[in-house]
């Protein structure tokens, strides 16, 4: 019996401390980032860890154009984001970008930072809670 109150309590002793959860949940995140709207993507551009870089940046009036080409064959692909959403991205010419699919679409992320989500049709009936056609 002396043992089990001497395990119990070094058990105790040694436990820490709980602690709330410091940030928002992985889904939340993924909620913040831009959505990209893709102008001339191919679907197997954007394929599960595909190594980009960003090419070109262009500004226009009513948002900023990427044009992305994987690393692996030089396809290119370009990527429009509203004028509201771009002012938070800094990309510059040379940016290594990573495609990192998912269910709902690809998450482009640069330097461990998502910088982009791309929906697919899953995705866009999500962001506007509209019914899926096939």
């Amino acid at each position: 019996m002396k043992k089990l109150v001497l395990i119990a309590a070094l058990g105790l002793a040694l436990a820490g401390a709980a602690r709330a959860h410091d940030g928002a949940s992985e889904a939340s995140a993924l909620s913040a980032l831009p959505i990209a709207v893709s102008v001339a993507a191919p679907v197997g551009l954007l394929s599960a860890g595909a190594m980009l870089t960003v090419v070109a940046v262009d500004a226009a009036s009513d948002g900023t154009v990427w044009v992305l080409e994987r690393a692996s064959d030089g396809a290119r692909a370009s990527v429009r984001l509203s004028g509201q959403v771009a002012g938070g991205v800094s990309v510059l010419a040379g940016t290594a970008v990573v495609a990192t699919a998912f269910s709902a679409g690809w998450v482009l992320s640069a330097a461990g930072k998502a910088i982009a989500y791309i929906p697919n049709e899953v995705g866009r009936a999500l962001l506007y809670n509209e019914r899926v056609t096939r």
